[in-house]
């Protein structure tokens, strides 16, 4: 077939009624078998019952676990206020004027990047709230209540993957410029300590803000209800952290190739100031790289803490079937308490180790950054091990 040189070529639209109709047939084959299962057995995350923690087991030394986690929550707050304090380091640091309109210009485009992200969750989240409502209020005959309860907390673990991607890419553009600045000294040392500050900054208002959330559910919602909360929650943070993780990629990938071409067009290097991708390709850094990991953080935090959870309260029972209440109430208390003795431990590695750095390392005009890391990584470990040795476990 001739075509003459220039013309577009004219492709047939593609026809997309078989496959929606393919979809339909395997969405309603997939919900037949989920009611026959549910008929069946009714089991799974949404069906937990937590048992109450206010009971005393001796190997608490005389305190309920509800008393010990709530010490925890004290823990969590402090640890994003710790957050908060390094972010206003960070911001109220020495910046060039010029650097800092630079690193606000990429923040501004990331934050457009973060909130066109967030309309699209809303619109999949429409859809995947209505399967969840299909599923627990149609077919698992949940009460309302109960369904309301995962959809409304399905919600916060989307707002909870949000929030710290968000403060990941504040924080990351404020370190970005001002470690740029103080790199014209000539001194290395705040080359490695302020990235460090951003990473401990975002590291830890993660966890605890995580931390804050899975507490609140076992201490304040009711046993019967804990269940629902939690399969909504990691329903939810799942969803977030997929979507700005697959396109955090997909934009940074895009923004990259942009600036290469650029650079291949108008033979202009890849960071040259007169390339208009060098800014996309800066935000696209942050999507991929901070955006995306921020909430992929924070989802797999709180998925494997669901999991655990899961685990004790199906899997530990009495010879007879039935659940060993004592024995779940302290491995639920335990696994807690030894992640609240995680966000000690890192906190007070961070300033030992930050500490003796500096000591060493501010006024040297050369050092191997990973030193000081590599102590950091054994500081942390041992201090984790002291306190985990240091924690009754029976």
């Amino acid at each position: 077939m001739r075509r003459c040189v220039g013309s577009p070529s004219i492709l047939p639209r593609p026809d997309l009624k078989p496959a929606l109709a393919a979809f339909w047939v395997l969405l309603v084959t997939l919900f037949s078998a989920a009611a026959a299962r549910a008929q069946e057995v009714h089991g799974g995350e949404a069906n937990l019952k937590v048992p109450p923690l206010d009971q005393v087991p001796p190997s608490f030394l005389g305190t309920s676990g509800h008393n010990l986690l709530m010490a925890g929550l004290v823990i969590c707050v402090l640890g994003m206020v710790f957050g908060t304090w390094v972010y206003n380091q960070l911001r109220n640091a020495p910046v060039h004027p010029s650097m800092r309109e630079v690193s606000e210009l990429i923040y501004e485009t990331c934050k457009t990047y973060l909130v066109t992200q967030l309309r699209f969750i809303g619109i999949l989240w429409v859809f995947i709230g209505s399967i969840m409502v299909i599923y627990f209020g149609v077919f698992q005959k949940f009460s309302i209540d109960r369904v309301v309860m995962i959809i409304l907390f399905s919600l916060i673990g989307i707002a909870g993957s949000t929030a710290v991607a968000w403060f990941g890419i504040r924080v990351n553009t404020f370190a970005n410029s001002r470690t740029a600045f103080a790199a014209l000294r000539g001194k290395p040392f705040p080359c490695y300590a302020i990235p460090l500050k951003a990473g401990m900054s975002i590291g830890m208002l993660l966890i605890s803000v995580e931390l804050l959330i899975m507490l609140g559910i076992l201490l304040f919602v009711p046993g019967d209800y804990a269940g629902p909360c939690f399969i909504g929650f990691a329903i939810g943070e799942s969803l977030g952290a997929a979507a700005l993780r697959i396109a955090g990629g997909i934009f940074t990938k895009i923004a990259d190739i942009g600036s290469d071409l650029m650079k291949i067009v108008f033979k202009i290097k890849e960071d040259d100031a007169r390339n208009p991708g060098v800014i996309a390709d800066c935000t696209g850094d942050n999507a991929g790289d901070s955006v995306g990991p921020s909430a992929d953080g924070f989802e797999t935090y709180g998925v494997t803490g669901v999991a655990l959870i899961s685990f004790i309260l199906l899997a530990v029972r009495d010879p007879s079937g039935a659940a060993n209440m004592s024995a779940q109430i302290q491995l639920l208390v335990w696994i807690f308490v030894m992640r609240i003795v995680m966000v000690i431990a890192s906190a007070a590695a961070y300033f030992i180790n930050e500490a003796m750095a500096k000591a060493r390392y501010e006024n040297a005009d050369d050092f191997n950054y990973e030193h000081p890391l590599t102590s950091l990584v054994w500081l942390t470990s041992v201090i984790s091990s002291a306190q985990r040795s240091g924690c009754p476990t029976s």
